[in-house]
């Protein structure tokens, strides 16, 4: 019988159980794949605490590649045998896993497997947000929270690639280190001082463009107080706690900014859209020009672990549970 990770109450790591899992045989539309490597993404962490609730007892992940074993009825395009990659399939930290074939995207041969298990989810959402949410021009600044986390170094890296002058955040000396490698300009270190007025001095008090914020709670006032007038602050999670509600009067006051709360789903709502950012950051990954960090490899036993070391900002880059 196949192993699988699942949860069946909701709470902290320890809820993470590793085990058999009844075999799956995929239904209409649907791929069985052989996990080669599935990805770990904060997401994981809101399904499994319950602040996005499903229904008990669930299969937990949503990313990862590998290869098909089985297709089922009315699927075309995929055959047994295909490597293949995904961001949105419930039930990825397992051996085996149900994909959408909607949802399934071929992976290139000059791809490693780890890389298109580490790249989907994070990939699609840094470039939904630097091509769609906030399209970034050339010469404009922007600010990246969190620079040396698994989105932070893929937006630093998308932003500079369209021309943008980016300042980065970080917590430590090795993940200023790591920011820098990925391009960016400036590295503000958060823990040592207030963020918005060294944003403030680096712009000539304009401010910029854009701030990409993942970290949420602990970061929003100063995010707000980074931007220009009219600038937008693209608020794409909240690794600190979910940002509490905002007088949109604060937005006037702040220069007549924009506030978004944007989501992978909505950018990837059709296929053609999938297909296009999804061939963007392969080619990008095959021909070098995007570098994708795997900070640490986990056995699915260890998928706890894995939580732990993420939550505790204890890593950077992308972390992966390999089957």
């Amino acid at each position: 019988m196949p192993k699988a990770v699942v949860v069946r109450a909701t709470g902290g790591p320890e809820v993470l159980e590793f085990g058999e899992v009844d075999a799956k045989s995929p239904g209409a539309g649907q791929l069985l794949v052989d996990v080669a490597a599935a990805g770990v993404n904060y997401i994981d962490t809101y399904h499994r605490e319950g602040r996005y609730p499903l229904p008990l007892p669930f299969g937990i992940g949503l990313e990862g590649s590998g290869r098909v074993a089985a297709v089922g009825p009315d699927v075309s395009g995929f055959a047994v045998g295909d490597r293949v990659a995904w961001s949105s399939a419930l039930g990825s930290y397992a051996e085996q896993a149900l994909v959408s074939a909607s949802d399934a995207v071929p992976v290139p041969d000059g791809v490693a497997d780890d890389t298109a298990g580490a790249l989907l989810l994070q990939g699609l959402t840094a470039h939904y947000l630097v091509a769609s949410t906030y399209p970034v021009q050339s010469g404009e600044t922007v600010l990246v929270h969190a620079a040396a986390g698994g989105v932070g170094l893929l937006l630093v890296q998308l932003a500079k690639a369209r021309g943008a002058r980016v300042i980065g955040t970080v917590s430590t000396e090795a993940k200023e280190a790591l920011a820098r490698e990925a391009g960016a300009d400036e590295v503000i270190r958060y823990d040592q001082v207030e963020f918005a007025p060294v944003v403030r001095d680096l712009t000539g008090d304009e401010g910029v463009a854009a701030v990409y914020d993942g970290v949420g709670a602990a970061t929003f006032d100063g995010s707000l107080a980074s931007l220009r007038r009219r600038g937008y602050l693209v608020l794409f999670g909240g690794a600190s706690g979910a940002v509490p509600p905002v007088d949109p009067q604060r937005l006037n006051q702040a220069g007549s900014v924009y506030l978004t709360r944007p989501s992978l789903g909505a950018y990837t709502a059709t296929r053609e859209e999938l297909e296009w950012r999804a061939g963007e950051l392969f080619a990008a990954v095959a021909d070098g020009s995007l570098d994708i960090r795997i900070g640490g490899r986990y056995a699915l036993a260890d998928a706890r672990k894995a939580h732990e070391d993420l939550e505790g900002r204890r890593t950077t880059g992308k972390l992966l549970l390999v089957p």
